[in-house]
């Protein structure tokens, strides 16, 4: 399966918070040194199960958050949030700042790892629906309250996430890693490492939030270098939705990044539009972050208490950095009936006309009606394959060559988008009521 963001989730890089004060810490209880957990590991993002107040969610693991957000709830009580008052936070996007209930002295586990007095924010605008873009539902995000009382190894090819005690944590673990000094702002993690911009030029040195809530490999932020300029081979694209709203920009390639030592060849990068990361630039020498599709590439260990991050290279490292070549972002789009066949055949003894004992066959049919999956456009990207064909937003799918939407996943699907130039696509859809075909092939663009 190719490492690329079916929309890149680089939604709350930074908000404002106003009258929030100190919680607990995490702890590891009992007499174990570590806690691992299994991760989901979806369009490069962390998805790992938390316990609030009792109750099972799907969180992100995010070291771009500094604050743990609540939002998908269909029913915010059963939760038996505590201490909740209104607050207003802002994060990317161009919008105004949204509504969010500020909660205190919450219980947060995640099996033996536990807090009794953490506090939340809960986000209550209902068009922030993160759930559809992944396909998978998602609760909440949590990042710094966490990670900053463990050394936390990440193990992306193996899905395996594993926090261990300071004080019990062995070196000889990170004997073979590359060492990277890490500076913090506002409780989120930064990096400085080299890049090229094209082949020909020298090492530019750089300082990138390190951001595993985002899936894209590269943000670069235009003009927060003198030598950091729009891109000369781009195209216009989206790049995901902030808690204030959404984030467009330019979309390119960079002749190379190096993590320490380690060199990746032709990353994608993207260059958001300044309007929707104003927060983002509060942080005044940030030229930008590395996100999942990079840092997925390695085995990671980050040990907030001496602010340092450890890498070494994984199984994809030499994986193709890949971008969406139809044009289309696509999200789930709830359930639809799907009538399905099941077949039984019962033999049955019998005697032809001639005397001779035959064999009868009896087939039956039965039809039932199931719930299954249902995809729709949300975007699609003017100029591009699947625009020029005709294909809009709002469409829904109804089968991809010849084949009904519903058996697909809805990673499978966009990772066919990412997959090879001129690879043909014969998309059926519904739109308004009627069935509509629609033919165009992939286009690479640089």
């Amino acid at each position: 399966m190719n490492c690329r963001p079916l929309v890149i989730f680089l939604f709350v890089c930074g908000f404002f918070l106003h009258h929030t004060h100190g919680q607990g810490e995490f702890h590891l209880r009992g007499p174990k040194s570590k806690q691992q957990l299994s991760f989901i590991h979806k369009n490069n993002l962390i998805i790992i199960p938390v316990k609030v107040n009792g109750k099972e969610l799907n969180f992100i693991l995010d070291t771009g958050v500094s604050r743990t957000i609540l939002f998908s709830l269909n029913e915010i009580d059963s939760l038996g949030l505590k201490r909740v008052k209104k607050v207003k936070i802002r994060g990317l996007g161009s919008k105004d700042p949204v509504n969010a209930l500020l909660s205190q002295n919450n219980k947060i586990q995640l099996q033996n790892i536990v807090s009794l007095h953490q506090n939340l924010l809960f986000i209550l605008d209902s068009d922030f629906d993160l759930s559809a873009k992944l396909g998978l539902t998602i609760h909440g995000i949590i990042g710094y309250e966490l990670l900053k009382d463990f050394v936390v190894s990440i193990d992306y090819s193996n899905k395996k996430i594993t926090f261990y005690r300071h004080a019990e944590f062995r070196t000889r673990k990170i004997k073979n890693y590359e060492k990277l000094p890490l500076t913090f702002y506002n409780n989120k993690p930064y990096v400085h490492v080299n890049i090229k911009l094209k082949e020909q030029d020298d090492p530019l040195l750089v300082k990138l939030l390190i951001d595993s809530g985002g899936s894209e490999g590269l943000w670069l932020f235009k003009d927060s270098n003198p030598f950091i300029i729009a891109p000369e081979h781009y195209f216009h694209d989206y790049l995901g939705e902030g808690l204030s709203g959404v984030i467009m920009g330019k979309r390119a390639k960079i002749y190379s990044v190096f993590m320490g030592d380690y060199e990746l060849k032709q990353p994608t990068v993207a260059y958001p539009d300044s309007s929707a990361i104003v927060i983002a630039r509060k942080q005044l020498d940030r030229n930008g972050s590395v996100g999942g599709m990079i840092l997925s590439r390695f085995k990671l260990v980050l040990d907030y208490k001496n602010e340092t991050l450890y890498l070494k290279k994984a199984r994809k490292f030499n994986a193709p950095f890949n971008y969406n070549m139809s044009g289309i972002e696509l999200m789930y789009s709830g359930q639809v009936l799907v009538k399905e066949t099941e077949t039984s055949m019962l033999p049955e003894e019998g005697v032809s006309t001639s005397g001779v004992e035959n064999i009868v066959v009896t087939i039956n049919y039965n039809y039932k009606f199931v719930f299954k999956p249902s995809y729709r456009i949300f975007s699609v990207r003017e100029n591009s394959p699947a625009y020029l064909a005709g294909l809009r937003e709002d469409d829904i799918f109804l089968s991809v060559n010849n084949k009904a939407a519903h058996l697909f996943s809805l990673e499978e699907i966009v990772d066919l988008f990412y997959s090879k130039p001129n690879r043909k696509f014969k998309i059926k859809v519904n739109r308004n009521g009627y069935e509509r075909s629609f033919k165009f092939k992939l286009k690479k663009l640089f």
